[in-house]
């Protein structure tokens, strides 16, 4: 009988209370959703600042080995750049700028050297992440 008794007493949520929950759950996420939004954006721009690290990296060592290999004598950024992209580089523009199949980099030749990725794992950047890399022997 005392079960009985026990049953009877227990009773659901009532309509109010789950809609009350709902508004909750609809307030969290509505301040959730666009934080993680931003969150990731900002995910793929450290992305991009260290993939643009990495292809200066590149640059600085094609220029110590073409200072090794001419006596010293310090390049233009042109003239790195047409190393660093030549035989004794990367061998293209393209593979200069290729730091794996996630970035959209380019790498173009100018005063100073122009470095840009536009695109993380497909997605677009909103703001493309560039930078510069000047020559030692630039002005």
């Amino acid at each position: 009988m005392h079960k009985r008794s026990v049953l009877r007493n227990q009773r659901g949520f009532t309509l109010i209370e789950i809609i009350a929950v709902l508004v909750i759950l609809g307030i969290l996420a509505a301040v959730a959703v666009p934080r993680y939004l931003s969150m990731m954006e900002e995910a793929r721009v450290s992305s991009a600042q260290l993939a643009v690290g990495e292809i200066k990296g590149r640059l600085s060592a094609a220029q110590a080995k073409y200072m090794v290999a001419n006596s010293g004598a310090a390049p233009t950024s042109p003239v790195l750049f047409t190393y660093a992209t030549g035989a004794d580089g990367y061998g293209s523009a393209a593979a200069l700028a290729d730091v794996g199949a996630d970035y959209t980099a380019t790498v173009t030749t100018g005063t100073p050297i122009a470095i840009s990725v536009t695109a993380v794992q497909t997605v677009t950047l909103a703001n493309p992440v560039a930078a510069t890399f000047k020559g030692a022997g630039d002005p």
